[in-house]
């Protein structure tokens, strides 16, 4: 017997009622909705802060319309970092304004902190968006005013009075490390000052929901660390949902939990950010993934290892999880009687665990070199033969 499941909304509790159905009566987009929702439940795991059901969003140009967001379905977590990556023209900066309802969607729904934003307007609209801070690419901050200033703004517009303004602000400067700057403006200020002063802003109203459109793609590498790890305290600190957009798989590999890759408005692959390291399935997914394991590993080193290492094999390795922190080399040398020589690598920390890669270059016997490359196998450790003797 099949059944539908059908939410209504009284105030902030969402109920599950269910419907037996004879035979099939949800479409093709519903049912894909449904199943998502559903595994949660049945899972135990639908604690969901975002849910976004069969969403689709068309623009009308002056050359026909363009379908920026096509059939998305997608399910985050409270306190989850969510990460959605993809190129320029993807659909992501789309879709994340549909969670604060700057945009609408053409169909289906979105749901933040059990509110459907994509039915709501006015004062109700204005109420959910508190719940919903924003950090934007260029920071987007007022110019006349102060660092305790702009911070203050949102805390203005609610109405907060004087006294508990002062007292927020003077939290938020001290959470987000801009002690001694609250008296200067934001042209006295460097890039990542002024998106700290973002950060606490987008907090100032003790929002449930964190989106962050681009915040690091304008800074410096160490800059954008160092924003980044702010992001992960205060994610730690407040139990703060955090949706993350970007086209950089380090941000995705430094703080999510979960990512999303985007491209011509589909989300084409979804996971635990480990899982898509370890077996990136989709073309545009593992040239995302090689952005940050394999910097090195363009056509022009591998032929340049191959002239160095004519002999013997030179192989790579793929470690995951647990397998990254044994000392899996080690154990090969004195099992096997073997040369081990290590020619490059290196290992990234995600949210789930560690992710390396490794180039090794083994001599010896043939049948001792291929019986040290089955017991790398046996250790869960991915071989592939670059060269054979």
């Amino acid at each position: 017997m099949l059944k539908r499941c059908q939410f209504t909304q009284s105030g902030a509790l969402w109920q599950m009622r269910e419907r037996n159905c004879e035979s099939l009566c949800l479409s093709a987009h519903e049912q894909k909705g449904f199943l998502l929702v559903y595994k949660h439940i049945r899972m135990g795991e639908y604690n969901s802060m975002i849910s976004i059901s069969s969403v689709k969003k068309i623009f009308s140009t002056k050359n026909g319309k363009v379908t920026a967001v096509d059939d998305i379905n997608l399910v985050i977590n409270k306190g989850e970092i969510f990460g959605v990556i993809g190129y320029s023209g993807a659909g992501k900066s789309t879709l994340i304004r549909m969670l604060n309802g700057l945009e609408t969607p053409t169909s289906g729904s979105v749901v933040v902190a059990d509110r459907e934003v994509s039915k709501i307007k006015g004062s109700e609209l204005r109420q959910a968006r508190r719940e919903i801070g924003m950090i934007f690419q260029h920071f987007n901050l007022l110019w006349s005013r102060t660092v305790r200033e702009n911070i203050a703004f949102p805390l203005e517009i609610a109405g907060v009075p004087k006294s508990e303004r002062e007292r927020k602000v003077n939290e938020l400067i001290k959470l987000v490390g801009l002690e001694g700057r609250g008296d200067s403006y934001p042209s006295q200020l460097s890039g990542g000052q002024k998106q700290r002063v973002g950060i606490a802003r987008a907090l100032a109203n003790d929002p449930k929901v964190l989106l962050c459109d681009e915040a690091t793609s304008a800074l410096d590498p160490q800059t954008t660390d160092a924003i980044l790890d702010l992001l992960v305290d205060i994610n730690k600190r407040l139990g703060l949902t955090i949706v993350l957009i970007t086209h950089e798989m380090h941000v995705i590999r430094k703080i999510c939990h979960r990512v999303a890759v985007m491209e011509a408005g589909h989300i084409v692959e979804m996971g635990p950010v480990l899982d898509v390291f370890k077996s990136p399935e989709q073309p545009i997914t593992k040239r995302f993934v090689q952005q940050v394991t394999e910097p090195e590993e363009s056509k022009e080193t591998i032929e340049h290892l191959l002239e160095q290492y004519p002999d013997g094999q030179l192989v790579k390795l793929t470690f995951v999880g647990e397998s990254a922190e044994q000392p899996v080399i080690a154990n090969l040398i004195r099992q096997f009687n073997i040369g081990v020589n290590l020619v490059q690598g290196k290992v990234s920390q995600t949210q789930n665990g560690p992710y390396g890669t490794l180039f090794v270059h083994l001599t010896g016997a043939s049948e001792e070199v291929n019986k040290a490359v089955e017991y790398l196998k046996e250790q869960k450790v991915s071989s592939e033969v670059i060269t054979n003797a």
